[in-house]
């Protein structure tokens, strides 16, 4: 994890990919925002050994394959699995199956997304303000 590194977040729904662009711009963050729309292709752009992000925000029910799955497929990756890049899932849902479901893919979070601009505005700040001064393995040395 990199404090500096990219913010990416993958998420199907242009609605929210909007909402979430006005969010981290609103918050000013000097991350790199990086959206993708396409959840088959992030296993890969993650893999790529110039990428460190600084945390993973991720859909869950997107087409082709959901969150569950490309978690799945993240931590089969030993190599990206060792960047040990924060993972947490943002989804419309809460219910407990899938609460209970993420956290078996040790995700480090799992928020519902809200539809009031400043409380999701907050939640979001919240998160990376959480993981700004978080110690892991790649940056507590």
């Amino acid at each position: 994890m990199r404090r500096n590194g990219e913010i990416v977040v993958i998420e199907d729904d242009e609605d929210d990919r909007m909402l979430l662009k006005d969010i981290f711009e609103s918050l000013g963050y000097a991350n790199k925002i990086v959206f993708i729309e396409d959840p088959s292709r992030a296993v890969e752009y993650l893999s790529n050994p110039n990428v460190n992000p600084f945390i993973v925000i991720s859909d869950i029910n997107m087409p082709k394959i959901d969150g569950f799955t490309l978690r799945s497929q993240i931590l089969a990756d030993q190599e990206l699995s060792m960047k040990c890049i924060p993972y947490i899932f943002l989804s419309t849902s809460k219910t407990p199956e899938n609460v209970f479901k993420a956290y078996q893919y040790n995700v480090q979070g799992y928020f519902k997304k809200e539809y009031d601009f400043n409380v999701f505005k907050q939640m979001i700040q919240r998160i990376i303000e959480y993981w700004s001064t978080g110690v892991t393995p790649t940056n507590s040395f």
